[in-house]
């Protein structure tokens, strides 16, 4: 598994776990699982997926979610939206089907807090526990072992997940009852859309004044603009190179997820949802993959 920095396991007991849904970042993270020595069962939609995960790691496949569950004291899972997570969870061969009552599932997915909530109240029923736990740090922080994620449920169905997760994890937090960590995600990709635009505009303002940016940027970004995504977006900005990272296809979605919330709730979100139309631009330039830092491209 590629990696910059690699992960170092704290010691846990072996449990029985299961992964559905190995994208760009559940592949990397059920791999940590089975790297800290857990005995993974990993299910994906596309089947050559799922048996090019088990030639590389040491683990099981399962045709279904629920035959992935079955017998398992932790069921994991990162997809696309939810939709996806229903079709996954939901049903007679979703995850819930195969959990035994007291089995914990944790759902990474950036999706809905209303979702999160159904979800739970569904385990509830079934005595199984839920914990909503989307995570920051994209695809290198999965690789690397060093997502930050944030949770909404019960607490003990939390600390029942903690030491395991914290194989793909550098922090792990409980922000409250189901759908806190979806809301808190929200909130971590609107105040990034912000970042990204301001960073955008200045890289785009000192180029036109002719300044070399990359001194620039070493130089402020010992003082109060620095930011993650000036250390570790800045330079790529600069070249004009964004064929990585998290997709514009992605932080659409995730927008749309906290705009809708903010339509509910009251918030006022006027900055994220103009930088949301702006990414909109660059899905009409052909940039629905690119990284979140292309929005400088429209500047140019």
């Amino acid at each position: 598994m590629p990696s910059t920095n690699p992960k170092t396991y704290d010691p846990t007991p072996a449990r029985k776990v299961a992964f559905l849904g190995l994208g760009v970042m559940g592949f990397p993270m059920a791999g940590h699982l089975a790297l800290a020595g857990h005995d993974v069962t990993v299910y994906n939609r596309n089947a050559a997926k799922a048996k090019a995960w088990t030639d590389e790691f040491k683990g099981h496949a399962a045709p279904t979610p629920r035959e992935a569950a079955a017998g398992c004291e932790l069921v994991f899972c990162c997809v696309g939206n939810d939709d996806d997570l229903r079709s996954v969870v939901l049903g007679e061969s979703g995850g819930f089907a195969g959990m035994a009552k007291g089995a914990v599932f944790i759902d990474h997915t950036t999706a809905s807090a209303n979702v999160a909530r159904e979800l739970s109240g569904v385990a509830a029923g079934k005595g199984l526990q839920f914990v909503d736990a989307p995570v920051s740090g994209g695809q290198a922080g999965a690789q690397n072992g060093l997502l930050t994620v944030m949770c909404g449920g019960a607490a003990p169905a939390f600390e029942a997940a903690r030491p395991v997760a914290m194989a793909y994890a550098r922090a792990m937090t409980l922000l409250g009852a189901s759908g806190a960590g979806q809301l808190a995600k929200m909130v971590n990709q609107v105040a990034i859309a912000g970042l990204v635009q301001g960073l955008s505009e200045a890289i785009a303002f000192g180029q036109r004044a002719g300044l070399d940016m990359e001194q620039v940027l070493e130089v402020i970004g010992k003082g109060a603009a620095q930011s993650w995504q000036m250390d570790n977006r800045g330079k790529t900005m600069i070249a004009d190179q964004f064929e990585f990272g998290f997709a514009v296809d992605w932080m659409r979605k995730d927008l749309g997820l906290a705009l809708t919330e903010a339509h509910r709730n009251g918030a006022r979100l006027p900055v994220a949802a103009l930088v949301d139309q702006f990414y909109a631009d660059i899905q009409q330039m052909g940039g629905n993959r690119w990284d979140t830092s292309s929005l400088i491209r429209r500047l140019k």
